[in-house]
C-alpha cells in the first residue's frame, strides 16, 4: 500500500535523503604568514577544488579560509565562520578541501567534526585523496585520514625538537632567554642567538651574591631588590638560584642527564653558583625530603596541578616511610598519596591496553593507510614534477626577457622571486624523506607490542624506562585534578589515542549498533568478532 505523500514530511532521516543537493563550499588553508604571503600553496588548493567542482558538476557559493591558520586546534576563526555557514545553510551538500590534513590535523576530532557534517547530509571531501563516502571502507578510511594528519603534526614535531636538541647539545639556547638575558638576534637561528646581560640580569647577580658572600635570606634579597625597582616575590629567587644557565650551563628535559657548556655568556662565576646552593642546603628537612629522582615517584615533574597548572615534585614523610606527590604553589595543597597518584595512573594506561583480539584489526587498518598513502604520494609526485618544470621554464623566460631588456629590473625581481620561493616549496616536498613510510610502520608495531600490556610494563620498568613510557604517550605530560580526583590529558600520542576509538568501534560491532558498526568495512573486522544478532 502506497503511503500517501502527505505524510512523507514525519518520516525519519528525510533530510539525510536531500542526495542531489550540489551547491559547495570550498576551504584552503596554509600553516604559516610566510606560506600566505606568497600564496602559492593557496592557489594550487583553490585551483584543485574548483576543477574538482566543474568536473563533478557542483555549484561553488563560497570561499573559505585562504589565509594562515595552524590545524593543531579547531578553534581557528575562518575554519568556525566556514562550519557556522555550511551548517546554517541548508542547501551546502559538500565541503571540498585539497587534502584531509588542510581540514585539520586535530585526529579524532577532525573525524569527529566530519561525523557531525554528514549527520547534517554535508559530504568532507578531499579533491586529493579519493574516498567513497556510499561505502563504509571509505567512511572508515577518512577517519584514518584524519588520524595520521596528526601523526603528520607529531612527526614535525618530533623532526623540528631533533633540530633543537642538536642545538642544545651544542651549546647553544633555541628558546626564549631566561630572566636577566636579552637575546639581540632574535627571529635568527639559534646558532646565530647573541645573548646579552641586561638590567635585570645584573640585579640578579647581585642577588647571587648576596646569597653566596652574605647568606641573606631570599625575603631580605627580595626587598633589596625592590628597592632597586625590581619587585619580586621571595619565592620566586629560588627559582633563578638553581638554574646553572646562570653559571654557563645548559640543561634541558629534551636532553636529560646533560649539563653542557653554554655559548651564552654567564651571569655568575661557577664557585658562585656553588655557593648559594651550600647555603640554600643548610635550609633543608622541614618534616619531609624532597626526592630527586628515585624509582618510587616517576611521576614527579609530568603530574601538573589542575588548579594553578604548577608541577608535582615528590617527598617522604620519613615518619611514616610514605611517598607524596606535592603542589608547590603556596596556598594550593593539592597533595596526594603516591600510592593513590599510581593507581590511577594505571587505570589511565588500561584506556590505552588492547586485547590481542583486535590486534589484526589495527596492522590492517594502518598497512592499509600506508599502501595508500604510497599510492597518493606517487600521485602528488608527478603533479609537482609538472608543476615544478613548468615554474623553472616560466623563471627561465623572465631571465631572458630582463636581459633582452623586454622588462625592467622591478617586474624582473617580482616575479622571479615569486617563482623561486614557489620552486622552493615544491622542491621541499619532494624532498621529504622517503623512508617515513618504513619509521610509520616501525612505530604501530612499537605501539601495538606496548599496547598489549601497558599498565604491567609501566609498573615493571625501573625510573627511566616509567618516564620514557609515559612521555611517550602523553607528550604535554597529564593534569591531576584534586577535587575530582582524576586526570585529564591535554595531547595524547596519536597512534595510542586510536585504540579508544576502535575499541568503542569494536564493541558496538558486537553489540550490533547499526550507527556505528557500519563505519567499519567488513575486511578489518576478524574473526570472532560477529555482531549481535536479533
Amino acid at each position: 500500500m502506497q503511503t500517501d505523500n502527505r505524510f512523507k514530511r514525519f518520516s525519519k532521516g528525510t533530510e539525510l535523503l536531500q542526495l542531489n543537493k550540489t551547491e559547495a563550499v570550498i576551504y584552503t588553508r596554509v600553516s604559516t604568514k610566510e606560506q600566505a604571503e606568497n600564496n602559492a600553496s593557496l592557489e594550487t588548493q583553490l585551483k584543485h577544488c574548483k576543477k574538482y567542482a566543474e568536473e563533478k558538476g557542483l555549484d561553488v557559493v563560497e570561499l573559505f579560509g585562504g589565509t594562515y591558520e595552524s590545524a593543531k586546534d579547531d578553534e581557528r576563526k575562518e575554519f568556525q565562520k566556514m562550519l557556522s555557514y555550511v551548517k546554517r545553510k541548508k542547501s551546502i551538500g559538500y565541503v571540498l578541501v585539497y587534502s584531509y590534513d588542510r581540514f585539520s590535523r586535530t585526529g579524532p576530532s577532525g573525524a569527529f567534526i566530519s561525523y557531525e557534517l554528514k549527520q547534517r547530509g554535508i559530504k568532507l571531501v578531499s579533491v586529493t585523496q579519493s574516498v567513497d563516502h556510499n561505502d563504509p571502507s571509505g567512511n572508515f578510511m577518512e577517519g584514518i585520514y584524519h588520524l595520521f594528519s596528526e601523526f603528520d603534526n607529531q612527526l614535525r614535531r618530533d623532526k623540528s625538537m631533533t633540530g633543537m636538541i642538536e642545538k642544545l647539545k651544542q651549546g647553544y639556547w633555541p628558546f626564549v632567554p631566561p630572566t636577566g638575558y636579552t637575546n639581540i638576534n632574535q627571529g635568527k637561528t639559534a646558532d646565530q642567538h647573541n645573548m646579552i646581560i641586561n638590567e635585570r640580569g645584573k640585579l640578579l647577580k647581585k642577588a647571587f651574591e648576596w646569597k653566596a658572600n652574605d647568606d641573606l635570606s631570599l625575603v631580605e634579597i627580595a626587598k633589596r631588590l625592590n628597592a632597586r625597582g625590581w619587585n619580586i616575590p621571595p619565592k620566586r629567587l629560588s627559582h633563578f638560584f638553581v638554574n646553572p644557565f646562570y653559571c654557563g650551563f645548559i640543561v634541558s628535559k629534551m636532553i636529560p642527564g646533560q649539563m653542557i657548556e653554554g655559548k651564552h655568556p654567564p651571569l655568575i662565576s661557577k664557585k658562585t653558583f656553588l655557593k648559594v646552593h651550600q647555603n640554600l642546603e643548610k635550609f633543608g628537612g622541614g618534616g619531609y625530603k624532597i626526592e630527586q629522582e628515585v624509582d618510587e615517584l616517576p611521576l614527579k615533574q609530568f603530574i601538573k596541578c589542575e588548579c594553578c597548572g604548577t608541577s608535582y615534585t615528590g617527598y617522604l614523610v620519613k615518619k611514616k616511610g610514605l611517598y607524596y606527590y606535592k603542589c608547590n604553589m603556596k596556598g594550593c595543597a593539592n597533595n596526594r598519596s603516591q600510592k593513590v597518584l599510581h593507581l590511577k595512573f594505571e587505570e589511565l594506561l588500561c584506556q590505552f591496553t588492547i586485547d590481542r583480539k583486535i590486534v589484526p584489526v589495527l596492522e590492517k587498518m594502518f598497512l592499509h593507510l600506508l599502501s595508500q598513502r604510497i599510492k597518493v604520494n606517487e600521485e602528488d609526485q608527478k603533479a609537482f614534477q609538472v608543476e615544478l618544470a613548468e615554474l623553472r621554464r616560466k623563471l627561465e623566460n623572465v631571465e631572458e626577457r630582463f636581459v633582452n631588456g623586454e622588462i625592467d629590473q622591478i617586474l624582473y625581481s617580482k616575479y622571479r622571486d615569486k617563482y623561486r620561493v614557489s620552486i622552493h616549496q615544491i622542491e621541499s616536498e619532494l624532498s621529504k624523506s622517503e623512508n617515513q613510510l618504513s619509521n610509520l610502520e616501525k612505530a604501530v608495531k612499537r605501539c601495538i607490542e606496548m599496547a598489549l600490556n601497558l599498565p604491567s610494563l609501566w609498573v615493571k620498568s625501573n625510573f627511566r624506562s616509567k618516564q620514557r613510557i609515559q612521555n611517550l604517550l602523553f607528550p604535554e605530560g597529564i593534569y591531576y585534578n584534586r577535587k575530582n580526583d582524576n586526570y585529564r590529558t591535554p595531547r595524547v600520542n596519536l597512534l595510542f589515542s586510536a585504540i579508544p576509538y576502535l575499541i568503542r568501534l569494536l564493541e558496538a560491532y558486537k553489540n550490533g549498533d547499526s550507527a556505528f558498526s557500519a563505519e567499519i568495512p567488513t575486511w578489518v573486522v576478524p574473526a570472532g568478532l560477529e555482531p549481535a544478532t536479533t
